[in-house]
């Protein structure tokens, strides 16, 4: 390190006490060796000052002379007419800060001043950068006529103690927004108005160099964030300032060349001297330019570029990709791109960003990416592997990356590399399945299907070219069995291969051939890619589940948008009831086909007169529901017919009239069947199959269609009356009846909300209502298995949507019909089975987790449901204790295992109503008698529940903290019944209980049910099977409220450790990767 580095290091190792050093950082790195020798460009503030006597006897430019300014070392002399005390005024931060005129003009001020007073307005260009690191300290004139650079850098360290860690780089606020935008445009113009003239003749450059490479070493975050940006942006002008020496001397090569090459007679040799003296100026000139650029490179970029920060880093790999592609003579060598290689496994996600974007400008040049051979067989499979980063933005900016390579670097990624991209077309995130989408279509679609263009204008796409590219994409998307949905392949291609995907005349053309030697699969395939390219052309929005962050669509967009629907209405409109026509036998098809009306502007059909293409597709409608008896299809027809009964159109009548022939097509055979059924015992599989289409096809109709009129509602309830009768009725017809009238029911009280009711009305639809809610009980008893799963599907969310809804009406009411329900259940199971053995039943294992999920439909308010649990529990115990055995017996009561149930209802207990209700429990056993010394199993399961969480808890496991916060006991077992004689025996419930003691369970290992032992004795073996549900709720409502009351006093009261560590690590830093920081264990906890 240079002397002014190595000053400022031993000065931050002499001074741990100051608050703005942390620790010595080390600075050697991987890599540096090529790089920075021990004994070269190390000592810059020695070899600088050297360099600047040097150029003492330099003129400058012939080209554009400007006035001979004194030579300064690299200490600053006092201005003239200025106190060596008096700090230079702020004003040049305060106008970039404003950023309000122009930047050109702001340092062609400075520039006059500067040459006014070279002193003064070189210590204002310091106190510029010194300010802008959010320093309030300033240089004097003394201090650098009598202080070494490391010196001074160590003055203003011990003056940087601002209360915050921000500073104007990340400060917030609408007035720092732009700062460093101006920032960098400000050190940008300098360089530019300095290169012709100051830059070479009378500018401290070097002083300036060595002052950012200094503070760029600091362990203080603001001086190293914004020395290393200023350092940055100076090198990359600097470099443009030697692109343009290097074209100089070229230029004045090749007129030296010209003018030697000249006759005798016609050489002037004042001009061939003044091209040698012109190129020994330029020679010299950009010798001092690259002595810049390598004190910046080795003293700040070498050690910077893994810097702890990843802005700092992020910078660096920027920067050095600008240098590249401005001049690549001299950068774009490996021992420069070693650096974006090795930072592409940086564990930052902006660093990553930085590093292939930079890589992006090399490949996105033919002639740079030629010169990237050894670079991208070294660092190819990184670049690969990041096409899985799991931030999306930086594999988005893989996947571009490597479409350059292979646009321009012919056979550098295998086929194996190529696999490892195609499956992110099927990404959720739609810019990385787009991206993947252009790779593909490079890949495997442009060099077949190139489109030509002249005159700036598409030639007519070739049908052959158009038709190879379809089968290309359906070769992919088959063989690749990638995904079962084509239409998220068409989205990824939309961006790149649109104008090839609205080509519905070649689509349709290849659906449309009797010869197109396709398969079924591939048939499949691309009557979806139809459907999905006409969706997309016509909605612009991606398909479910992939995610983009645009809002919507730009006016440009939408008008194509608009143009594109109209285009492919005139066109699929004739050829639609083609389509049907041709794979109307074929449910996977028909079924996307009828979609397609979803997509069209179906006024059409009126203002380009194409009414007999209406007619033609309303036969194909009705023979396709006809045909066919599956879901999909039935309900896509049911749709597609919906959408043309709009009372809009002009052609409404024709449509409801057809309409109204199917229905009534539909009703006639469905009359006639069941009238076979009513008045036959017995029907065969072929009767039965079509009675049971018939309803499926009205079913399908009566949800998108009022089929009131017809009277649907009579003839299936005497159908399903008859299957609840006599049970003769086959189960693959009660599902669709029970369809149907539920679909009644729904368009009776459409009606009557839309126009009103009267009372006659409302009981009539209340009776209706019932009476379906009875048939559905009795038809789905006993039918199979898969007609109730499918029921379940169907109306599921509804019986939940029907369970919420009573909650809320009424929760004491709700909380009854729970129970009411358990208590059937288990005298039905009693009734079957008998007591003993009962809770070993699969049945009963079936009703207890049946319990749990009633006990979980009380939700986490558990104050709010207190009175209405505890009433639950008190219900429970005397139904369990309702019949007893005879006097002489010891036998268990018959309803005692009902209390297994009642158990997994205990976490919703506070615990003051768990001992409450375990004392009401010993009080109602005492009028039973049972054999002392073996107590029965459910009423030890139910006290087990009703046990509190610290009598469990309450041997503390060896190398765990104990709780310190005090639990409040329980009431011992000797004072119960001193309690109980003093509480009421309702346990009413009108007052708010006081809040129960917390403890923090999360190092808590609780000890197994088995290693507890009661005081008579071992515990029973069937408590062994205990499950710990209860305890784990409890103990979760416990972290919770302990967890807000925390938090609470948290932001109540801040800690000031808290506070001060914050401070103290966001301003301060170790400046390196490599360099781990010791933080007491409660800095890291916070």
């Amino acid at each position: 390190m240079g002397s002014a580095q190595r000053a400022l290091s031993s000065a931050s190792s002499s001074s741990v006490n100051l608050p703005c050093v942390d620790g010595d950082s080390d600075h050697t790195s991987e890599g540096e060796s090529d790089s920075l020798s021990a004994d070269e460009g190390s000592d810059f503030e020695d070899s600088l000052r050297h360099n600047v006597k040097k150029r003492a006897a330099k003129r400058p430019l012939k080209t554009t002379p400007v006035a001979k300014y004194p030579k300064k070392g690299s200490r600053m002399v006092r201005g003239h007419g200025q106190k060596e005390s008096e700090a230079p005024a702020n004003d040049l931060f305060d106008a970039v800060k404003a950023a309000k005129s122009d930047m050109q003009s702001l340092v062609d001020e400075w520039l006059d001043s500067y040459k006014l007073d070279p002193d003064a307005g070189f210590l204002e260009l310091i106190n510029f950068f010194i300010r802008s690191c959010g320093c309030k300290g300033t240089v004097t004139p003394e201090m650098f006529k009598k202080m070494s650079n490391s010196e001074i850098i160590q003055h203003l360290t011990e003056q940087f103690n601002e209360d915050s860690g921000d500073y104007p780089l990340t400060a917030p606020g609408p007035s720092w927004k732009k700062f460093q935008g101006s920032f960098c445009e400000f050190v940008k113009t300098l360089v530019y108005q300095c290169q012709y003239s100051l830059l070479y003749d009378g500018f401290p450059m070097d002083n300036l160099i060595s002052l950012l490479t200094g503070l760029s070493d600091s362990q203080v975050r603001a001086f190293r964030h914004t020395s290393t940006l200023a350092a940055m942006k100076l090198m990359t002008s600097l470099v443009r300032v030697a692109l343009q020496l290097s074209l100089h001397k070229d230029n004045n090569q090749r007129q030296y060349e010209a003018e030697r090459n000249k006759g005798p007679g016609q050489r002037a040799p004042e001009r061939l001297e003044s091209l040698l003296e012109k190129r020994k100026e330029l020679q010299e000139h950009q010798e001092e330019i690259e002595g810049m650029m390598n004190a910046l490179f080795r003293g700040v970029f070498v050690h910077r570029y893994r810097d702890v920060l990843p802005e700092i880093r992020g910078i660096c790999i920027e920067e050095i990709g600008c240098w590249m592609q401005t001049y690549s003579t001299s950068f774009l060598t490996d021992s420069y791109l070693k650096y974006i290689g090795w930072t592409l496994h940086d564990k930052h996600r902006e660093v990553r960003l930085k590093c292939l974007k930079a890589l992006k400008g090399l490949y996105s040049n033919r002639n740079l990416a030629a010169r990237l051979d050894l670079f991208t067989s070294r660092f190819k499979d990184r670049m690969v592997s990041m096409v899985m980063d799991r931030e999306y933005e930086v594999a988005v900016e893989a996947v571009r990356l490597l479409t350059l390579i292979l646009k321009n670097m012919e056979g550098v990624l295998t086929d194996t590399d190529c696999e490892s991209i195609y499956p992110v077309v099927y990404a959720s995130n739609r810019a990385l399945a787009s991206a993947a989408g252009e790779f593909l279509y490079w890949k495997l679609f442009y060099p077949e299907c190139e489109t030509r263009t002249m005159g700036g204008r598409e030639r007519h796409r070739n049908p052959h070219t158009q038709k190879t590219f379809f089968y290309l994409l359906l070769s992919f998307f088959v063989e690749s069995e990638l995904h079962d949905h084509a239409t998220y392949l068409v989205d990824s291609l939309w961006d790149c291969a649109g104008p090839q995907l609205k080509d519905w005349e070649s689509l349709t053309s290849l659906l449309l051939e009797k010869d197109q030697n396709l398969g079924d699969v591939q048939e499949s395939t691309l009557i979806e890619i139809l459907v999905s390219s006409v969706r997309q052309a016509s909605e612009g929005h991606p398909p479910v589940g992939r995610v983009t962050g645009r809002k919507g669509l730009t006016s440009k967009e939408r008008k194509v948008q608009a143009e594109d629907k109209v285009k492919l209405t005139e066109h699929l409109i004739p050829l639609l009831p083609q389509l049907l026509a041709k794979f109307s036998a074929d449910a996977e098809k028909v079924a996307p086909l009828l979609q397609l009306l979803n997509y069209f502007d179906l006024n059409i059909y009126c203002t380009r007169r194409l009414e007999k293409h209406l007619e033609l597709l309303l036969q194909q409608l009705q023979e396709v529901v006809v045909k066919h008896v599956e879901p999909v299809v039935l309900e896509a027809g049911a749709h597609a017919l919906y959408l043309l009964c709009n009372p809009e159109f002009t052609f409404f009548s024709r449509v409801d009239f057809a309409r109204s022939q199917l229905v009534d097509l539909l009703t006639d055979r469905f009359q006639q069947e069941l009238e076979e059924l009513l008045q036959s015992s017995f029907l065969d599989e072929d009767e039965v199959y079509s009675l049971a289409a018939t309803l499926k096809r009205l079913s399908a109709f009566y949800n998108a269609h009022d089929l009131t009129r017809w009277e649907l509602y009579e003839p299936c309830n005497r159908l399903l009356q008859k299957a609840v009768d006599t049970g003769e009725v086959p189960h693959q017809v009660i599902l669709p009846a029970l369809t149907l009238v539920y679909f009644s029911i729904l368009w009776t009280l459409t009606h009557i909300s839309e126009s009103g009711a009267s009372q006659k009305q409302l009981l009539s639809l209340k009776d209706r209502m019932v009476a379906f809610c009875e048939l559905c009980q009795n038809c789905l008893s006993d039918v199979d298995t898969e007609i109730q799963e499918q029921f379940y599907n169907d109306y599921g969310d509804i019986i939940k949507e029907t369970l919420t809804r009573a909650r809320q009406i009424d929760r004491s009411h709700c909380s009854r019909i729970l129970l009411l329900s358990l208590k059937q259940l288990y005298t039905e199971l009693l009734q079957e089975h008998g007591p003993q053995g009962l809770n070993e039943l699969p049945a009963f294992i079936e009703m207890r987790d049946l319990a749990r999920r009633f006990a979980l439909s009380f939700g986490p308010q558990q104050l709010q449901n207190r009175d209405l649990v505890v009433m639950l529990h008190k219900e429970g115990i005397k139904f369990s204790l309702s019949e007893l055995p005879p006097a002489d017996s010891s036998d268990q009561p018959p309803n005692l295992a009902f209390l297994e149930l009642l158990s997994e209802f205990s976490p919703r207990l506070f615990h003051q109503d768990k001992q409450l209700l375990l004392s009401y429990l010993e009080k109602c056993l005492q009028h039973i008698s049972q054999t002392p010394g073996h107590p029965w199993g459910p009423v030890t399961t139910y006290c087990h529940s009703l046990n509190p969480v610290e009598n469990t808890a309450e041997a503390s496991p060896q190398g765990y903290p104990r709780s310190k916060r005090r639990r409040t006991e329980g009431p011992s077992k000797h004072n119960r019944e001193d309690i109980l004689s003093h509480q009421e025996e309702s346990l009413q419930l009108n007052s708010i209980p006081p809040t129960p003691t917390l403890t923090s369970t999360a190092m808590k290992n609780r000890q197994p049910l088995w290693g507890l032992e009661e005081e008579d004795g071992s515990e029973p073996e069937f408590a062994q099977g205990l499950s710990l549900m209860e305890e784990d709720s409890e103990e979760e409502l416990e972290i919770q409220n302990e967890s807000s009351e925390e938090w609470q006093d948290t932001d109540q009261q801040p800690s000031s450790h808290s506070s001060l560590s914050e401070h103290r690590l966001d301003l301060l830093d170790s400046t390196e990767l490599n360099i781990e920081v010791s933080v007491p264990e409660w800095e890291l906890c916070l």
